[in-house]
C-alpha cells in the first residue's frame, strides 16, 4: 500500500482525497451487502401492515377511516425517526444510529406478532416506525460517505435496490404465509435482522464523518483498516490528490437552521416537495392496494395479496433500470421524466382503468415502475446535496418530508373512500401529486453527477 504519512493524513480534505483514490474493491461490496441487509428487512417489515390489513380488518372490524390510521401510525413513527435518526448521525455517528434502529424495529415487530389488542398493535407499530424512518436515510448516508465521486449514483442505487427487493420479498412471503398461518408469522420473521448486528460491528465508521467532526486520528485509524483490506488485493493504492478548488472542510457542528439558509434553502424546499410528493403517491396506493382489491373487487385473499406482488416487481424494475442510468442522464432528468411518466399512468388509470381488479393492476405496477425509481433516486440525490457535517440532516428532512408523505397518502384515500368518493378521484389526485413534484424538479433541482461530496457542498 501507498504509504500516507501523518502530516498528509491529518485534515478532513486528505481523508476525503485518501477515499477518493480507492477502486471500487470487494471491501466496498461487502459494506454494501452488510448495510443493504438491514434496508433489505426495513423493506420488509414497512409493508408487512399493508399485507396483513385483509386479515386485520375482519378481526378487529376496522373502518375504511380506521385502516388509514393503522397505516398512518407506522408514518408517524417513521417521520420521527427520520428527524430523530438524522440528528443523532450527524453527532453519535452513522453506524451508531443504524444498529440502534435496526434493534428497535425488529424487537417491536415481534410485539406486534404476539398482541391481540388493537392499542398495543399500534403502539408497538408507532415505535417501530421510529426505527424504519431513522434507518433507511442514514444507511444512505453511510454509503454515499464512503463511495467516490466517479459511478457514485450507480453504487449506491445498486445498494438501494436491497430495499424494494425487501418489498417484493415482503409481498411474495405475505402472500403465502398470511392466508396459511396467519398475520402473527409474518411480523415474528421481522426480527430476523436481530442476527445482522455482529456484522455492523465490524464494520468501521465513517472516514468523512470522523474528520468532519475533528476525529482525525479516528478518521485516519478507519482510513487505514479500509486501505490496509483494498491494498492486499488491489495493490500498491495511487497517492491521495486532493481537490485544488475545494474549500477547507467544515467541521463545526451542523445544525437544522443551516439546511434553510443560503445555498441550502433552494436544495431543501425543492427536496421536501419531491420526496413527499413521492411518497404521497407510492405509499398511498402500495398501502391500499390489498385491501382495495379485496373490498373494491371481492377478490380472495390470496388474489389480492398475489396481485400486489406484481406491483412491487414491477417497483424492482424500475429502481434497478434508474441505478444504471443515473450518472449517464443526471439525476434531474432521472427524477422528473420519472415523476411524469408515473402521473400520465395514473391518470390513464382515472379516466380508463377502475373498471376492474386487472385494469387497476396493469395501471398501477406501471405508475409503481416509475415512481419507486424516484425513491431511490433520492436517496443517493439528497445525501450528495449537503456537507458531511450536515448531510444526516439533511437527508432526515427529506426523508421526514417522504414520511410526511407516507402518513398524509393513505388518510387522504381513506377519507376519500370513507366519504363515498371513486376510485377515479383517487387515481387523478395521485397523478396530480406526482405531477407537482415533477415540476419543482423540472425547476429548481442542482445536477450532481460526478462531481465530489465536496464539490458539490460549495
Amino acid at each position: 500500500m501507498t504509504p500516507v504519512s501523518t502530516t498528509m493524513s491529518s485534515s478532513a480534505e486528505m481523508i476525503s482525497a485518501r477515499l477518493e483514490r480507492l477502486p471500487m474493491s470487494r471491501w466496498h461490496i461487502k459494506a454494501r451487502v452488510a448495510v443493504g441487509a438491514v434496508t433489505f428487512f426495513d423493506g420488509f417489515d414497512q409493508l408487512m401492515i399493508a399485507y396483513s390489513l385483509p386479515v386485520l380488518i375482519p378481526k378487529w372490524n376496522l373502518t375504511p377511516a380506521s385502516v388509514a390510521w393503522v397505516i398512518a401510525i407506522g408514518g408517524i413513527g417513521m417521520l420521527v425517526g427520520a428527524l430523530g435518526g438524522g440528528w443523532l448521525a450527524d453527532r453519535m455517528g452513522r453506524l451508531n444510529v443504524i444498529i440502534v434502529s435496526l434493534a428497535l424495529y425488529a424487537v417491536m415487530s415481534l410485539g406486534m406478532a404476539f398482541t391481540d389488542s388493537l392499542m398495543l398493535f399500534l403502539v408497538f407499530r408507532f415505535v417501530q416506525g421510529i426505527g424504519l424512518g431513522a434507518e433507511v436515510p442514514v444507511a444512505a448516508t453511510y454509503i454515499g460517505e464512503i463511495t467516490k465521486a466517479h459511478k457514485r449514483g450507480r453504487f449506491v442505487l445498486l445498494y438501494e435496490v436491497i430495499f424494494p427487493i425487501g418489498l417484493v420479498a415482503s409481498a411474495i412471503v405475505s402472500a403465502w404465509v398470511v392466508p396459511r398461518f396467519g398475520y402473527q408469522i409474518l411480523f415474528a420473521l421481522g426480527a430476523i435482522p436481530i442476527l445482522l448486528l455482529p456484522a455492523l460491528f465490524r464494520l468501521p465508521e465513517s472516514p468523512r464523518w470522523l474528520a468532519a467532526r475533528g476525529r482525525l486520528d479516528d478518521a485516519d485509524a478507519a482510513m487505514r483498516r479500509i486501505e490496509t483490506e483494498i491494498s492486499g488485493r488491489h495493490g500498491e493504492l495511487p497517492e491521495p490528490r486532493p481537490i485544488v478548488s475545494a474549500v477547507a472542510v467544515d467541521t463545526s457542528r451542523g445544525r437544522f437552521i443551516e439546511a434553510f439558509q443560503g445555498v441550502y434553502l433552494r436544495r431543501t424546499l425543492m427536496l421536501a416537495a419531491i420526496w413527499g410528493s413521492a411518497y404521497f403517491v407510492n405509499y398511498g396506493i402500495a398501502s391500499w392496494l390489498p385491501t382495495l382489491y379485496r373490498t373494491v373487487f371481492e377478490v380472495s385473499v390470496d388474489t389480492a395479496l398475489h396481485y400486489s406482488i406484481f406491483t412491487t416487481v414491477a417497483g424492482l424494475v424500475g429502481c434497478l433500470a434508474v441505478a444504471f442510468l443515473i450518472d449517464n442522464l443526471g439525476r434531474r432528468i432521472c427524477i422528473t421524466s420519472s415523476m411524469v411518466l408515473c402521473a400520465a399512468l395514473l391518470f390513464l388509470l382515472a379516466g380508463t382503468g377502475t373498471g376492474s381488479a386487472v385494469t387497476v393492476l396493469l395501471w398501477s405496477a406501471g405508475a409503481a415502475l416509475f415512481v419507486f425509481a424516484v425513491n431511490m433516486a433520492l436517496y443517493v440525490y439528497t445525501a450528495e446535496l449537503y456537507p458531511t457535517r450536515m448531510r444526516a440532516i439533511g437527508c432526515a428532512i427529506g426523508g421526514a418530508a417522504g414520511r410526511l408523505g407516507i402518513i398524509v397518502g393513505p388518510l387522504v384515500l381513506g377519507g376519500i373512500l370513507d366519504a363515498g368518493g371513486t376510485l377515479t378521484l383517487v387515481f387523478g389526485l395521485f397523478g396530480l401529486v406526482a405531477l407537482i413534484g415533477a415540476i419543482v424538479v423540472g425547476l429548481f433541482a442542482t445536477e450532481t453527477r460526478e462531481k465530489t461530496l465536496e464539490e458539490i457542498s460549495q
